[in-house]
């Protein structure tokens, strides 16, 4: 059996990781956001055409308003919803652009927001709720309709909660939730 000879290892360096460089533009957009609301918001990412931000339900309708009228950002892609059970919430996310701004016109902001999870939800007479950004963006009216029947949000102040896909006498779980079971499977 061979003896190492500790004095014959030569100490290995460790490759030094560069700091990221963020692409400037976005970097810009996502420092104008934290400059205003500082604290109240999360950048959760910055890269090229998209800057991500986390906002709790009571400053989204203010960092949406601030979005479109400070930065130019004028209409809603798309929304989607993300069911977190075991963390009781349900994550509502906004993909916002704009048509008007040409230097615009390939960036998104990706808004992020959550509600409570309800257990046995009924839609709109429990606690799943956020505030409706159709004020500020005409386009999220139907996008917000589909979040409420499939995943059971609210949306306070929404001009037309009714359902647009799914029977209104629907009387099951939102569909998209991950503790909805088919029938029958």
């Amino acid at each position: 059996m061979l003896k190492k000879n500790h004095a014959e290892e030569k100490p290995v360096a460790k490759p030094v990781a560069k700091p990221v460089e963020l692409p400037a533009f976005e970097k810009n957009i996502s420092d104008k956001i934290v400059e205003k609301f500082g604290d109240k918001i999360v950048v959760s990412f910055v890269k090229e055409n998209r800057v991500g931000i986390n906002v709790d339900k009571e400053n989204v309708h203010d960092v949406a308003k601030f979005i479109r009228d400070e930065l130019n950002y004028d209409h809603v892609e798309s929304v989607s919803g993300v069911d977190y059970p075991q963390d009781k919430e349900i994550e509502v996310v906004y993909h916002i652009g704009s048509y008007s701004d040409p230097s615009l016109a390939s960036q998104l902001i990706v808004l992020a927001t959550r509600a409570v999870r309800e257990e046995n939800p009924i839609p709109g007479k429990d606690a799943t709720k956020l505030p409706t950004l159709r004020d500020i963006f005409y386009s999220v009216e139907f996008h917000e309709r589909e979040v409420f029947e499939m995943f059971g949000v609210y949306f306070t102040g929404h001009p037309d909660n009714r359902r647009l896909l799914l029977p209104e006498d629907w009387a099951d779980l939102p569909p998209l939730r991950k503790d909805f079971a088919i029938k029958g499977r």
